[in-house]
């Protein structure tokens, strides 16, 4: 029997990217998916592509950044018992001294706030049925102080504290919440690294496998891991799914201007 049948499972940004990886490969394991995200287009087009190879999935559309938006989302997908928070919207990289308050605060409600939004909205069904599975993608950008994206990596290590919490406090419900650092080649990395000559070349060198990862094939199979039965004595952790990236740091070192 595949590892998820009869699970409920809402995964954030999921049209494209590394939600959609993680998305495929829950419905491969009977996952029902929910795939919850800002571009309905997109979206709509990977719930099909998932039902037409066999799975079950919906869209929902949602705003991440408003309260309302998230509620409304969590409260259409019905009991969640897998909650993936994934979403993301980029808006560029500078240097901190650039960096302005309606970005900081926008990357934090993204990256924090809308996280707890879906966490606490899920936790009463979880919590009644003794079962729950909590991940958060967080990003080496934060762990290693990447530059250029200090807003983005405030954010995504402010995730790791509040998934830690979480795991720390329901436990004894059940509940398992990790952080999957992923290394993927998802089409926001592919834009950021467009603009950076070469960057792609220097990062896959200093990788030890030598390549960055596939979002399904190298990120959705943890995922899936982490989803299942064979995760339940496994919480609060951070798992860098990254070639060994993180081992010795592969540089990211983006040209920026003064």
């Amino acid at each position: 029997m595949p590892q998820l049948t009869g699970r409920n499972a809402v995964i954030t940004g999921a049209a494209t990217g590394i939600g959609k990886g993680i998305a495929r490969r829950f419905a491969a394991a009977g996952a029902r998916v929910v795939i919850a995200d800002f571009d309905e287009a997109g979206g709509r087009a990977t719930a099909a592509e998932i039902a037409a190879d066999g799975g079950t999935a919906v869209f929902l559309p949602v705003d991440i950044t408003q309260k309302t938006s998230t509620l409304a989302m969590m409260a259409a997908a019905g009991p969640v018992d897998i909650l993936v928070n994934n979403a993301w919207r980029g808006h560029g990289i500078s240097r901190l001294e650039h960096k302005t308050d309606e970005q900081l605060e926008l990357s934090l409600r993204m990256g924090v706030f809308a996280c707890h939004w879906t966490m606490t909205a899920a936790l009463p069904h979880m919590k009644a049925q003794g079962w729950g599975r909590v991940i958060n993608m967080a990003s080496l950008n934060g762990v290693n102080a990447h530059m250029g994206s200090a807003d983005y990596n405030a954010a995504k290590e402010a995730l790791r504290a509040l998934t830690r919490t979480a795991a720390r406090e329901w436990a004894p419900f059940g509940i398992c919440c990790n952080i999957i650092c992923p290394a993927a080649l998802a089409e926001s990395t592919r834009r950021v690294m467009s603009a950076q000559p070469g960057m792609i070349e220097r990062i896959n060198a200093a990788n030890p496998m030598r390549r960055i990862g596939d979002p399904e094939a190298d990120i959705g199979g943890v995922a899936v891991f982490l989803a299942s039965e064979d995760a339940r004595y496994l919480t609060g952790n951070t798992l860098f799914v990254d070639g060994g990236a993180h081992i010795n740091g592969v540089a990211w070192a983006p040209e920026l201007p003064d």
